[in-house]
């Protein structure tokens, strides 16, 4: 590297540093433990937890995971990109060095999409016609509520639309890929 490209990535470091430091007095000061905004993030973490752990098909465990686990990595990818570029803002979080809602991120919005997932194998439905059903909940009810709670805010240009395209991308991709590992999991089954 040379020495202005080691000076620049120093620059970057430090005030990298300095908003972490900045977002975790933010956090003290105004979206910690003692705030009602803080114990709904963690509701919204851990309830869907206890129900998955519930209601989840035992003898689809892995196959319902992996689809979940797929959405929470893409969920999880396009906000900390609409996060870091402020199109979207958490003003209240309960993990504050993350740049996301890890509530949304890894437990409500997977989970629902597990849920109806399971419900989709089941019931021989479409994933994707109720993964959008569940999109459009989810983009024009449930955030606009969050938003009204100030849990989200939504900045340069972002609105419930493209939340909702955002979401209809997030399904095609998972189910997708989980259809290609499901394909090679069945064709590595005939081989035995």
């Amino acid at each position: 590297m040379t020495t202005e490209q080691i000076q620049q990535l120093k620059q970057i470091i430090k005030q990298q540093d300095q908003v972490v430091e900045m977002w975790l007095n933010y956090w003290r000061e105004y979206s910690n433990w003692e705030d009602w905004h803080f114990w709904f993030i963690v509701l919204m973490l851990i309830v869907p937890l206890i129900i998955i752990y519930f209601l989840i098909d035992k003898k689809r465990a892995f196959h319902i995971g992996f689809f979940g686990f797929n959405i929470h990595v893409w969920f999880t990818y396009s906000d900390a990109l609409a996060t870091r570029t402020a199109h979207v803002i958490y003003p209240y979080q309960a993990i504050p060095i993350l740049p996301v809602n890890f509530a949304l991120d890894a437990s409500l919005v997977p989970i629902s999409f597990m849920l109806l997932y399971q419900w989709c194998l089941k019931h021989d439905k479409s994933i994707l016609i109720y993964g959008i059903i569940l999109s459009a909940i989810l983009s024009f009810i449930f955030k606009p509520v969050l938003s009204l709670l100030n849990l989200i805010q939504l900045d340069k240009g972002m609105n419930f639309f493209y939340l909702f395209l955002n979401y209809i991308l997030i399904l095609l991709f998972t189910i997708g890929i989980t259809y290609i590992f499901k394909h090679l999991n069945q064709k590595a089954k005939k081989i035995k």
